[in-house]
């Protein structure tokens, strides 16, 4: 009994190559050979670059939100001021309770803060801006300030009357390094006719570009000192920003925070700052996932037209195979590997594309935002100034993995039913 020959053998990739290259008088196998790869190297690149921009647009997002902001603020939970009869939530103990929560595993710094809304105005412009009152030492550790995207001025000028500013809020105002803007804050001096609006006069001594669009057009850094006198909070900060190793895993260390911080402390954290914003990220992550994978599939589909078109136009050669000695196995095998072959020329080509667009995303989108005359991407709409994208080799994988399980699947179908073919009936009227 003759040895039967191993599956794929080289007569089978040998005959299923003869039949990728389709003749002229079947220019329409061809066609859907075409077609099919354009549109799985098309379906791939899609989804490539969309899993790219979207793993790029929340390590953007997250990276401003944990480079400029507090990964966990402690404050009071108030206290009924026996004079005014109001809650008071600032902290008289923050040196003590800072300290504390400097000795927790995992924090890295810890700051006091003095926080609030004011109006700040230069010659005719006003802007509302928030004020955060930090010491110099404590501004020069926070990431996205002291390596900001792009800076002006020198951040060690800092302190005393000097302040320093977001880019968004120094074009508002129309000023620069060394101009003069003026705060102008309603809760100032209490008379006896009331509490007259403070009006106060600093020097920009810093501007920076965090990356953030709602953090540069709004935020103001003023020495912690002169926080503290300007808003009435002598002896007092208005909560702790702490700054931890895993930020990720800030669920772990809360518990640790709130009994270093004491019973009347409460703690929020970033994840509870824009945990709502990043949820609705993940589902719109699985949503575009989900519609791009029937796109692959779409695609996946043309490879069954184009099989069976090409099991339609060899009949006569599936006969004279078998009647040979072919076995079905083999003519299955043959089929697969036509099948098989464009969905993977067509994935490399996607990946490529993918990959090559991730990379140079850059270019393509100012190229784009030309094309457009500009205001393609809106900083106050989305938040960040540019549109980002972060190849992962997961990302990639999935999408290989996704198509090429897609491409091979759809083939089987086709390749069975040449396989199962008779060869009687296939070389009756030939």
């Amino acid at each position: 009994m003759a040895n039967t020959p191993a599956p794929f053998a080289p007569f089978e990739w040998m005959i299923a190559w003869r039949y990728l290259r389709a003749k002229r008088a079947e220019g329409g196998v061809s066609v859907m050979t075409w077609i099919s790869l354009v549109g799985i190297t098309l379906a791939v690149f899609a989804l490539i670059a969309t899993l790219a921009v979207r793993s790029g647009f929340r390590a953007e997002f997250v990276d401003t939100i944990l480079g400029a902001n507090a990964h966990v603020t402690i404050y009071s939970a108030g206290h009924v001021d026996q004079q005014t009869g109001r809650i008071d939530r600032t902290l008289r103990d923050y040196e003590s309770m800072a300290e504390r929560v400097r000795d927790v595993p995992g924090v890295t710094r810890v700051a006091p803060l003095v926080k609030g809304q004011v109006m700040a105005n230069a010659r005719s412009r006003n802007a509302g801006i928030e004020v955060f009152g930090i010491k110099p030492e404590d501004l020069r550790t926070i990431p996205r300030i002291a390596n900001p995207e792009d800076a002006r001025g020198a951040i060690g000028d800092f302190g005393g009357t000097r302040i320093a500013i977001g880019s968004g809020v120094a074009q508002q105002l129309n000023v620069g390094v060394g101009d003069r803007i003026r705060i102008i804050s309603p809760g100032g001096v209490k008379t006896a006719f009331g509490t007259t609006p403070r009006v106060k006069a600093y020097e920009v001594a810093y501007i920076f570009t965090a990356g953030r669009y709602d953090i540069d057009r709004t935020r103001v850094y003023m020495p912690f000192a002169e926080a503290q006198g300007y808003f009435n909070r002598e002896g007092r900060a208005d909560e702790l920003e702490v700054m931890i190793e895993q930020p990720e895993k800030v669920e772990d260390i809360t518990l640790d925070l709130l009994r270093a911080a004491g019973e009347a402390a409460q703690v929020w954290t970033w994840r509870d700052a824009s945990g709502g914003f990043l949820r609705a990220l993940d589902v719109e992550d699985n949503v575009m996932f989900v519609i791009l994978s029937i796109l692959v599939l779409i695609a996946a589909m043309n490879i069954t037209s184009g099989l069976i078109m090409l099991v339609k136009n060899k009949g006569g050669d599936i006969g004279i195979l078998r009647t040979v000695g072919l076995t079905e196995g083999s003519v299955l095998r043959v089929f697969f590997i036509c099948g098989a072959f464009t969905g993977l020329i067509g994935t490399a080509a996607g990946v490529v594309l993918g990959c090559l667009f991730a990379i140079y995303i850059d270019p393509v989108f100012a190229t784009v935002n030309w094309l457009m005359g500009g205001q393609v991407w809106d900083p106050a709409i989305r938040g960040i100034y540019h549109l980002p994208a972060k190849l992962q080799l997961a990302d990639v994988l999935s999408a290989v993995a996704l198509s090429l399980g897609l491409s091979f699947i759809v083939t089987i179908f086709p390749a069975r039913r040449a396989a199962r073919m008779n060869p009687v009936e296939a070389l009756r009227y030939e």
